[in-house]
Order: C-alpha cells, then sequence, then structure tokens
C-alpha cells in the first residue's frame, strides 16, 4: 500500500524538489497502455516511477545509459507453481529474473497439501529476500479430490478465508469444475468469501465446454489456463473468462493457441501468459514469460500485443495495474532492457527500481535459507514397500482381460480413456513391453494408510526399468512407473529414503537419485546443481527407452484426479469427468 508520505514524495520528486534516485536515458520506451513506442528517459524514486516524460530535465543520483534499447515492463507469470521447478522460491531466482520475470502468481497448492497453511508460511519466509514479486493465489483444493486421495493436509473454508487475507494473496487459486458442478457447499462459500472481498477465483475447467461451461462461469470463476485448443479458448472468453496462455515443460500451449488467435482475429485483452510448470533447466535454456511472447511474435502476433498480453493484461486482471505491468508514473519501476522487441533478451532486469539482472545472470546470489526442520520429513511408508506391493490381481487366473487403461497425449498433460486386453498370469494382470503398456503406482506417504493404488499406463516407451517421483498431483504420494515390480520398489524406497525426491532404477540398482527434502517437492540447493542433477536423471530415463522431453514432469501429473480422463491417486483409478473411483478391470 502507498503511503502519504511515498506519494508526496513522488509528487515532490517530479517537481524537481527531491533527486531521483535513477535515470535511464536513452531508451525507446513500449508504453503498453497508449500502445506506443517512442525515445524518452526514466526516472525513478524510492522503488517508482517518477516521470517518462521526453521533456523532463530531473536531476538523479545514478544514470542508466540505455543505449537506445527498447524499455518493456518487467514480466507477468500469471499462474505457476514454485514446487513444479523442484527448486525453492531463492534458488529459482537466479533463473527467472534474468529472463524478465519480475512477478509470479504463485498457487503454493503443492506445499499446502503436504503441510498445510504451517508449509504455506514457511515459503512465504523467502518474500523479502527475493528480486522478484510473489503474489499468492490461495489454495482452493486441499484436498483436490476428496474421498479420492490421500494427503498430507486440510485448507477448509475457514482456513482459506484467513489466508486470503494476507497482503500477498491476490486471488483464490485453481478450482477444478467438479467442485462447482456437484455443487459443493464447501468449494461455494470459498469462491463466495474471496469476491465478497472483490478478489478473484482462478478457474481449471480442462475437457468443459457448452452449458457445463457456462455453469462452471456463472459460479464466478474468473479465468482458465487450460486450453490446448482453439476452439475451448474460444468458448471461455464467449462465457467471459480470460485465458491463461500456457507453456509449461509437459504442457506446450502456445503456438496452437497463438496460431488461433491470429487465425480469429481475436481480441488480445483478455489474454494472458503463463507457465503452470516447467523444469527449470527449461527455462533457462528456452526461457520462460519471455518465451512465451517471443514465440507468439515469431508465429505473426503483433508485438505490443504479444508484450501487453505478458505485463499490463494480466496486472489489469489481478487488479494490480496501479502498481505493476507498466512502465508509468507512479508504478513500481520493473523495467527490462532488451536490443530486440521482438525477441525477448534482457540485457538489464530492473525490479523496483534496482538492476538486479545483466546478460543474463543474477548481480547477486539469493541465497537459500534454512527451512523449518520438520518440514524436510514429510515422507512415512506406513508399511514395507516391495515387489509383492505392485501386483495386480485379476478375477481370471490365466488368459486375458480387459482393462481401463491411462493413454498419454504427448505433450500434454490430459490423457485418454481406452479399454486394453492383457494377459493374465497366476491370477495376476501383466505389463506389456512391447506395447508399451507399463505398471503405474501411487504409494501413501504420509504414514497414515499405506494405500498403493495400481493401474497401467501407455507412452513412456520404458523397455526396463522404473522412475519414481514424491510430487504427484496434487496429493504428492510417492508414483512410479515401471517394466516390472522389482525395480518399482526399490525406486520408491529410494525416494522414502531421501525423504522425497526422484529415482532411476533397473536390474535391481539405484542408477541415480536426487533428494527434494522440502516437503518432499523442492531442494534445498542452488538452481545449476538441481538443474545439473535432473539433466542426469533425464538421460537415465532415456537410455531405459523412455523418448519423453520431461519424463519426471509427465509422472507428476498422470495421478491428477481433476485431469481428463483418468487419474490415479493411492486410493486407484479415478474417472476424472464423473468425479468417482473405478475398478481397474472393466466389466464384461
Amino acid at each position: 500500500m502507498r503511503t502519504f508520505e511515498e506519494i508526496k514524495n513522488t509528487i515532490e520528486t517530479g517537481l524537481g524538489m527531491h533527486v531521483c534516485d535513477l535515470k535511464i536515458e536513452n531508451v525507446k520506451l513500449v508504453n503498453v497502455f497508449s500502445g506506443e513506442v517512442y525515445p524518452t528517459n526514466i526516472y525513478i524514486k524510492n522503488k517508482r516511477i517518477v516521470s517518462i516524460d521526453p521533456s523532463a530535465d530531473l536531476e538523479a543520483k545514478k544514470v542508466l545509459d540505455g543505449n537506445g534499447q527498447y524499455a518493456l515492463p518487467g514480466l507477468i507469470d500469471a499462474h505457476m507453481h514454485f514446487e513444479s521447478t523442484m527448486l525453492s522460491p531463492e534458488a529459482l531466482a537466479s533463473v527467472v529474473v534474468p529472463q524478465g520475470t519480475t512477478t509470479m502468481c504463485a498457487d503454493l497448492m503443492e506445499i499446502a497439501n503436504v503441510a498445510g497453511e504451517e508449509g504455506l508460511r514457511a515459503m512465504l519466509q523467502s518474500m523479502n529476500r527475493l528480486p522478484y514479486r510473489m503474489l499468492i493465489e490461495v489454495s482452493s483444493r486441499v484436498p483436490t479430490a476428496p474421498g479420492l486421495e490421500t494427503t498430507g493436509a486440510v485448507l477448509g473454508a475457514e482456513e482459506v478465508a484467513n489466508i486470503m487475507e494476507w497482503e500477498e494473496s491476490v486471488s483464490l487459486g485453481e478450482l477444478d469444475p467438479s467442485k462447482i458442478l456437484f455443487v459443493k457447499d464447501e468449494y461455494i462459500k470459498k469462491v463466495a468469501d474471496t469476491l465478497a472481498k472483490r478478489k478473484l477465483v482462478n478457474g481449471h475447467a480442462i475437457g468443459r465446454l457448452g452449458q457445463e461451461l457456462n455453469v462452471y462461469a456463472s459460479s464466478g470463476i474468473s479465468d482458465d489456463h487450460e486450453c490446448v485448443n482453439t476452439n475451448e479458448m474460444i468458448e471461455r472468453l464467449k462465457v467471459g473468462m480470460k485465458v491463461f496462455i500456457r507453456e509449461g515443460s509437459s504442457e506446450r500451449n502456445v503456438d496452437e493457441l497463438i496460431r488461433g488467435v491470429i487465425e480469429h482475429q481475436l481480441d488480445t485483452s483478455n489474454l494472458m501468459f503463463c507457465t503452470d510448470d516447467k523444469h527449470a533447466r527449461e527455462i533457462q535454456v528456452e526461457g520462460h514469460i519471455n518465451y512465451n511472447v517471443s514465440r507468439a511474435i515469431d508465429l505473426g502476433l503483433d508485438p505490443m500485443k504479444a508484450i501487453q498480453i505478458a505485463t499490463v493484461n494480466s496486472a489489469k486482471h489481478f487488479r494490480m495495474e496501479d502498481e505493476i505491468g507498466s512502465i508509468t508514473p507512479g508504478r513500481l519501476a520493473d523495467i527490462i532492457l532488451v536490443e530486440d522487441w521482438r525477441e525477448i533478451k534482457p540485457s538489464v532486469v530492473i525490479f523496483e527500481g534496482n538492476v538486479v539482472a545483466e546478460n543474463g545472470k543474477l548481480l547477486e546470489e539469493c541465497k537459500v535459507e534454512e527451512y523449518p526442520e520438520w518440514l524436510k520429513h514429510t515422507v512415512i511408508l506406513k508399511n514395507p514397500i516391495t515387489a509383492e506391493s505392485f501386483a495386480v490381481p485379476s478375477k481370471k487366473q490365466d488368459g486375458s482381460t480387459k482393462i481401463h487403461l491411462i493413454d498419454l497425449i504427448p505433450r500434454q498433460i490430459i490423457n485418454h480413456h481406452v479399454l486394453e486386453e492383457m494377459q493374465v498370469k497366476n491370477g495376476k494382470i501383466q505389463v506389456n513391453i512391447e506395447k508399451d503398456i507399463l505398471k503405474l503406482a501411487v504409494v501413501e506417504r504420509y504414514g497414515k494408510n499405506g494405500n498403493v493404488g495400481v493401474g497401467f499406463v501407455r507412452g513412456f516407451e520404458l523397455k526396463k526399468g522404473a522412475l519414481a517421483y514424491s510430487m504427484s498431483h496434487d496429493h504428492h504420494n510417492i508414483v512410479v512407473v515401471g517394466t516390472n515390480d522389482e525395480d518399482m520398489a526399490l525406486a520408491v524406497n529410494e525416494v522414502a529414503r531421501l525423504n522425497g525426491g526422484l529415482s532411476v532404477t533397473c536390474g535391481g540398482k539405484i542408477l541415480n537419485s536426487m533428494e527434494l527434502p522440502i516437503g518432499g517437492l523442492m531442494s534445498e540447493k542452488p538452481a545449476e546443481e538441481v538443474m545439473a542433477q535432473l539433466d542426469i536423471l533425464n538421460a537415465d530415463a532415456k537410455a531405459l527407452g523412455c523418448g519423453m522431453d520431461a519424463p519426471f514432469m509427465s509422472l507428476s501429473f498422470i495421478s491428477l484426479p481433476t485431469v481428463p480422463d483418468l487419474g490415479l491417486t493411492d486410493l486407484g483409478l479415478v474417472d476424472v469427468l464423473e468425479h468417482k473411483l473405478i475398478p481397474l478391470e472393466a466389466e464384461e
């Protein structure tokens, strides 16, 4: 909040009564409010922009020569999850800030499902040290699917209402359609409490169209980041929902949706960019929100519109355009300088008036502080995990049986629900490596009941071995995929030994593993170290036959009971659209 003193000081500085902290001279200002680009100087005092008038002549303590570069507002990620990067908020700074992102709207539902409100507070302890802004989309789904999964914590309507009062809280986090279409009172109360505070409700409308989408939107849902094709995007815009165009590691939607925007000449004022879930190495190599902007321009979108999508549109949506999203007087001075506004590669990144990154590097390391010890011991196996834990009994003794199979769609988190004929030997359903049908399991990791849900999946292409990960949306039990039960058990036990993490096993040996002790989701180590280790794990998965770009990201989404068509939790196979558990074997 701006105080009387701050406002008065900004006014007096503009009148020449005080010296500015910084003058950025000789830039081409990309004004996302007026839609113009023009040469000027930018004056900054006490974190805020004082003037962008080309004729202004104010004194400043420091002068930064822009060398004729374009000055853009700091970029905004409209929806993301820190936990998916495997990095702490501090470590992530070295990856995203040099790419020009100065604001991230984070739904901390992953740590909330593990550790509740205290887990959220532990995450927020880093905020004052960060060279970027963290805004909170308060988790609405803790748990995501009550009765269909086991989680570590619960956030009820009262807890959510309290967290919504936090200064950093800007919206109610993504709410899936089942909570509205099945008229769940607790979630409707969360929506009502949020709207009463004049804050937003984020959506998660995957797979919904027609009257279902109309009913969903009528509840007050503001946006959706789950569009995978142009028709879904247009339908959401028709019912008054904003669309977050996502480009993550396993959810690649920019090309499809931007092509649709151009082909149908859609108004871009209700579009924003987000990453949702993107691994750190891909951010470092490919880019963050700057990738979305540059790629949209490559596809033919007007540069001004692409930059507006990444800046002022999000600021307006979250009702923060008076603070961020533009380089205009009174706003916080989040500014990036680029040589070419068609290819967003920042040479300088300024956050709240301070230069924080230059030429792809942070100027000052953002050190990872110590997280609470209790938060690093959240993986507890109630029962021993052995190869027998993953046996899948059949109604038949031998022969074949039909099962409900999770059939993955490349580069997306959605999947197809198909029926598949499987072999049965000695009363147990077998994997079929030749047809790429592997065993998938979710192991309860909070020490509550020892559940193990087992199913089958197609799409990983493993020829041998197993992969395991303690991040499985949104309950974050241990998820494992493999060609044989022995390697699957070894992989799960290694993840448990690490108090959370990833593992690759083959032939009864642990090939590699990486610990993620913060809630079993994030590392305490610097970004480069985590990225290097993940590169090794991905290479190990590839050596076992996996052809996926981001196998562990794909693995983490399979169990999600809110993304069609099927999900797998520790309780078993979930029909997502019907929001119910179904038997693995199909009825004859």
